[in-house]
């Protein structure tokens, strides 16, 4: 079964820092502009980050900005979101997809909560 497994995630207190992982299998990721996404309780699925298929271009979305780094390993099938300096308002299960997003490969997520 195809689907994006992310990791990476846990509890972190504020100031401190996690990186991510995304994998899939039977699934290349290389051929894809890949993004990670966050839902936070009681709101959408927003768009944190993305980045082209060789890693030459990055986006992201203005509250993460300076704070995280996207980025992708095609050899090893991976995408990474390192993130620094978070935050209570980045608590919120975290996501990977293409761009725009293939429905039906939705992983379950991993969960990231910062708190004291």
């Amino acid at each position: 079964q195809k689907q994006f497994v992310e990791s990476g995630g846990g509890l972190v207190q504020p100031g401190g820092s996690l990186k991510l992982s995304c994998v899939s299998s039977g699934f290349t990721l290389g051929d894809y502009v890949m993004s990670w996404l966050r839902q936070a309780p009681g709101k959408e699925r927003t768009l944190v980050a993305s980045i082209t298929t060789i890693g030459g271009l990055t986006h992201y979305a203005e509250p993460v900005k300076g704070r995280f780094t996207i980025s992708r390993d095609n050899a090893k099938n991976m995408v990474y979101l390192q993130m620094n300096n978070l935050g209570p308002e980045d608590t919120a299960v975290y996501y990977c997809n293409t761009v725009p997003v293939l429905e039906q490969f939705w992983g379950q997520g991993t969960q990231v909560t910062v708190s004291q």
